[in-house]
């Protein structure tokens, strides 16, 4: 159901398609740069987590790790925030695709009953020439002017 698709696959819906395909493209970017960050900074925090004797160097790491697993944080909720545009994505493309299948079944339905009322039309039109046929038939029958009273002069006053 590609409603205003020109010919040679553009229109409406290869510009969908393209446009989705950036999108996955740049979520897929998204996924790799924010793992990738996780991972650096989870690697630095654990080198960085040895125990040293000099004071002021056990504080510049305590900072960096706190940096470090701020950094994180960060990242995670980049994810998070990436899995909840996706299960938007999902849903919203649900809705989409049920829409598809609505209008599809309207278009079917519509297309039914027209057909269905050509069929009654074209039946109430053959009812109707057979009863004009009938009638016509029984009112020139021997039958029917056989069974009609006769009024004659006797009968009445």
């Amino acid at each position: 159901m590609n409603k205003g698709a020109s010919v040679g696959g553009g229109g409406p819906t290869a510009a969908a398609a393209a446009a989705a395909a950036q999108k996955q493209k740049s979520l897929l970017q998204r996924v790799d740069a924010d793992i990738g960050n996780i991972v650096d900074n989870y690697g630095f925090i654990v080198n960085a987590a040895r125990v040293n004797d000099p004071p002021v160097r056990n504080s510049q790491e305590a900072f960096m790790m706190e940096m470090r697993a701020s950094r994180m944080v960060h990242a995670a909720d980049s994810l998070l925030k990436l899995v909840s545009e996706l299960k938007q994505t999902a849903m919203f493309s649900g809705f989409a695709s049920l829409n598809d299948h609505v209008e599809q079944r309207t278009e079917e339905f519509t297309e039914l009953a027209e057909k269905t009322e050509r069929m009654l039309s074209r039946v109430g039109e053959e009812a109707a020439a057979s009863l004009k046929e009938l009638e016509s038939h029984y009112y020139s029958s021997a039958e029917r002017t056989s069974s009609l009273p006769s009024y004659s002069h006797e009968t009445m006053p």
